[in-house]
């Protein structure tokens, strides 16, 4: 029976099926052959979407413009200080005035319940750009780059995240590799592990899907064999500086090196959601450098820069797959 997810959000991929998630990475490499073939696709010609930045972001911001316009698409961007919603208005009454106005919303903020709050309150679809629990776009990107580097399939494959696992990221990944059958690992300090009720959720999920999930502090063990090390940042956007200095000792162990990468299955890749603290080039890296003595946080640079990284395939993804998502639930 075909996949149809037309009126559907897309909040987070517990809401998904399998079948429904392999239905979207495979449009995403019909879209991404149409953009690097010049092929002009306006599908969506004369609907307009609406996007709701609460946190800033270079990629997926700049995704959903320029996958909105190759649709053919009006897209408006409101970022933190253009609108009111949450000071004067609240979540409720924005998202359903702007669904009057716009086909499509997108939001990138905060907690899970204020997107979940716009869907069910808007009549349009709604996307999750990203929340703190969840990053559902950004793993359709992730599935798609190593679909490319493993044509043989997801099934079956090793996926391993270092360091915070606890985080938007880790959470996605490890709900995205329980449906699609892969077996992921979240190497990282205890505490800084998933919440246990989406833990067992996702291992009742890799029961039925031949996958597996495992929760380890030894980084050896985790990396060995692996056909994926994917990592982020070590302080995600929105919590307090002054735990910096915390949480570098804390998961300094659980950095991707080149001799973890070593440990890892001869044709493994290395992937990280961006932006990344692999040298001191930034104002923040450059200011951790100074403060801890740090020059490389998450990542060392030679493995970031190496060929094994397809950290900038992952990141022209995004682009492919959104158009994707907003293609499959608005048409």
């Amino acid at each position: 029976m075909p996949v149809s997810l037309s009126g559907r959000h897309f909040l987070k991929l517990l809401d998904y099926t399998p079948e429904e998630i392999r239905y979207l990475i495979k449009l995403s490499k019909e879209f991404k052959n149409l953009k690097l073939t010049g092929t002009p696709h306006r599908y969506l010609e004369g609907k307009n979407i609406v996007l709701l930045f609460e946190k800033t972001s270079t990629r997926t911001r700049c995704a959903f413009e320029v996958a909105g316009m190759d649709l053919g698409m009006g897209v408006t961007y409101l970022d933190p200080g253009s609108s009111q919603m949450g000071k004067k208005e609240s979540i409720e009454d924005t998202a359903r005035v702007l669904g009057r106005m716009y086909d499509g919303i997108e939001y990138r903020g905060f907690a899970q319940e204020i997107v979940e709050d716009l869907a069910a309150n808007a009549g349009v679809p709604v996307w999750n750009g990203l929340t703190t629990e969840f990053h559902p776009t950004q793993m359709i990107a992730d599935m798609l780059t190593i679909e490319e580097n493993f044509p043989q399939g997801l099934k079956g494959l090793k996926f391993v995240f270092m360091g915070d696992a606890q985080n938007n990221v880790a959470n996605s990944l490890m709900v995205v590799c329980a449906k699609l059958g892969m077996h992921f690992v979240a190497c990282g300090p205890q505490e800084q592990m998933p919440k246990d009720d989406l833990v067992s959720e996702a291992k009742r999920i890799a029961e039925e899907t031949g996958g597996s999930v495992t929760l380890t502090e030894d980084v050896d063990e985790a990396a060995k064999d692996a056909h994926v090390i994917y990592t982020d940042i070590w302080v995600s956007m929105g919590e307090p500086d002054d735990i910096w200095e915390s949480r570098i000792k804390l998961l300094e162990p659980y950095r991707v090196t080149q001799e973890v990468m070593d440990k890892a299955d001869d044709d493994a890749i290395f992937m990280h959601c961006l932006p990344s603290f692999h040298d001191t080039k930034t104002t923040i890296g450059k200011d951790i450098s100074e403060k801890f003595g740090v020059s490389e946080m998450e990542v060392t640079d030679d493995v970031f820069e190496s060929t094994k990284s397809k950290v900038f395939d992952e990141a022209e993804n995004r682009m492919h797959t959104i158009k994707a998502v907003m293609y499959a639930t608005l048409s």
